[in-house]
């Protein structure tokens, strides 16, 4: 349990935009879920909220092709489901397009404070991997991998993968952290809540004045 629990429990979809210019106003604070298809994205939305249904969830990678923005009960914090990028099984020139749309996104939206880059353990550093951690170190992005699927590990391997991940990051000098996640046994979950806090410049709920 965090002090941040009700918080990212009462989020909510805003809006899905094909391009930045269709996102919510650019104002306050944001971060976004990046990832290849069928890293766990979606599934990653939904354990941090403890919604079944928040974010769309599916086998079949690709499935999140839009810019899905979620509001939670503090004004102007937002987080950000990013068009998964890798192997969809769409067109072509549909993948080219939002891929497009999500550069802009990521090179132009002011109220974005941070990118978590979601990795399945197993199978981490991949291209578009090392294209965003290239593209956060050129613009001093934060970065926070998440490294999801962690129960499909034993303790040992799955450390060590983490370590790998953190020493590639520092090597390329982006300003970052990681740690292991599992929506299916929910290990992780505080430390991500308490790493969102931390960018969205959360307040904890007991410590904010009441005006008697």
């Amino acid at each position: 349990m965090t002090p941040f629990d009700s918080i990212f429990q009462s989020a909510y979809y805003i809006k899905s935009a094909e391009k930045l210019s269709q996102c919510p106003l650019d104002q306050g604070l944001e971060v976004a879920f990046a990832g290849r298809s069928n890293a766990g994205k979606s599934t990653a939305l939904n354990t941090l909220s403890g919604q079944r249904k928040l974010a769309r969830t599916s086998k079949t990678p690709g499935r999140t092709q839009l810019i899905n923005s979620f509001g939670t009960n503090v004004d102007d914090r937002r987080l950000v489901d990013l068009p998964g990028y890798g192997f969809a099984k769409v067109p072509v020139a549909m993948k080219q397009n939002w891929q497009a749309h999500m550069q802009d996104y990521l090179m132009n939206r002011r109220s974005l404070v941070g990118v978590v880059l979601v990795m399945d353990i197993r199978h981490p550093l991949k291209e578009f991997d090392e294209m965003m951690l290239e593209w956060a170190a050129g613009n001093g992005v934060k970065v926070h991998a998440l490294l999801t699927k962690s129960d499909k590990l034993k303790r040992g391997p799955a450390k060590s993968t983490m370590l790998k991940v953190k020493k590639e990051m520092a090597a390329r000098g982006v300003e970052a952290s990681a740690q292991m996640f599992s929506g299916l046994n929910g290990e992780g979950v505080d430390e991500l809540r308490f790493k969102l806090a931390e960018w969205l410049e959360l307040e904890r709920p007991d410590e904010i004045p009441v005006n008697l």
